[in-house]
C-alpha cells in the first residue's frame, strides 16, 4: 500500500501542554482522510508540524509525492516553503484570497507566468501564448471546484462555501499532490457544506490528489471519508473507516458524552 504522507511518534508541546502526543499517522495516496476531534484535539497542530510552520519536539515526518519509494523522504523540520514546493499544500479555516481580485485572476495568480518576469514583459511575443494556455488551465480548474460561473465576481463577493473552494482551487493551481484541509466547511450552511465534499470526492477519484481533511463536524464530513483517525487532547484515540469509527465507543464518548 502506498502512503503519500506517514508521520512516526510525533510530538508537540507548548511549555506543559502536550498539544500532539506521539501521533502515528499514515495517509494513503489518492484517498479522503479525515482528521477528526472536537476543537482543541490538536488537529490543527499536527498540519502545522507536518508542514513545516511549527517544528516537532520530537517524531519524524515523511513524504512521498510520487509513490515510489525513491521520492519518499523525510521532511521532519523542513520550513513550509520547502514543504510547499514538494507539492504539500494546506488551507486556513479562514480563507485568504486576494479580495479585491477576481475568482480567475485568485487562480492566474497562484498559476504563475512569463509574463510577470519585469525582463520578459516588454516582449509580448515571448509570453503571450503562455498567458493563453495560464487561462484556459485556471478555466479548467474552476470548473473543477465548482466556480467557472463566477470567474469574474471580486472573491470578496463570495460566500463562504464559495471562498473555500477558491481556495481548494488555489492549491490545485500549484500541482498540489497532497492538499490539507483544515475545516473546509467551517462557516457554511449543511448544503453548501454537502457540495464542497462533493466536489472533493470528485476530485479525489479523478485526479492524482490526496486530501487531509481537517474536520469536527462529524456528522457532515465522515460520509464522505475513506479512512479517518480522530484525536482528543492531542492523541489519536480512533483509526479505521468511517463505520468503525462511528461505532467506536471512545469517539462516542468524546462527541456526545462530553468530558
Amino acid at each position: 500500500m502506498s502512503y503519500i504522507l506517514e508521520t512516526v511518534n510525533l510530538v508537540k508541546r507548548f511549555g506543559g501542554l502536550v498539544a500532539v502526543n506521539n501521533a502515528n499517522i499514515k495517509i494513503k495516496r489518492n484517498s479522503i482522510t479525515m482528521l477528526m476531534g472536537p476543537n482543541g484535539a490538536g488537529k490543527t497542530t499536527f498540519v502545522n508540524v507536518c508542514t513545516g510552520v511549527l517544528r516537532p519536539d520530537e517524531g519524524r515526518v515523511f513524504f512521498n509525492p510520487t509513490g515510489s519509494e525513491k521520492s519518499k523522504m523525510e521532511i521532519t523540520g523542513w520550513p513550509p516553503h520547502k514543504v510547499y514546493k514538494l507539492g504539500f499544500v494546506r488551507t486556513f479555516q479562514i480563507p485568504q484570497p486576494f479580495l479585491a481580485l477576481t475568482v480567475l485572476e485568485n487562480v492566474l495568480a497562484a498559476l504563475g507566468g512569463r509574463g510577470e518576469n519585469p525582463l520578459v514583459a516588454p516582449f509580448r511575443w515571448l509570453w503571450v501564448k503562455n498567458e493563453e494556455d495560464r487561462v484556459a488551465k485556471a478555466f479548467e480548474i474552476l470548473k473543477k471546484v465548482g466556480l467557472e460561473e463566477y470567474w469574474d465576481w471580486e472573491a470578496y463577493k463570495l460566500g463562504a462555501g464559495q471562498l473555500k473552494m477558491l481556495e481548494i482551487a488555489r492549491a490545485l493551481a500549484v500541482g498540489a499532490k497532497l492538499v490539507a484541509l483544515d475545516e473546509p466547511i467551517g462557516g457554511t450552511d449543511p448544503a453548501h457544506a454537502h457540495e464542497i465534499f462533493k466536489h472533493v470526492q470528485s476530485l479525489a477519484r479523478s485526479t492524482d490528489i490526496t486530501f487531509l481533511v481537517i474536520e469536527h463536524r462529524i456528522d457532515i464530513a465522515l460520509p464522505f471519508a475513506d479512512y479517518v483517525y480522530v484525536m482528543d487532547r492531542g492523541s489519536v484515540i480512533s483509526m479505521g473507516t468511517p463505520d468503525e469509527v462511528a461505532n467506536d465507543p471512545k469517539v462516542v464518548e468524546v462527541y456526545i458524552g462530553g468530558r
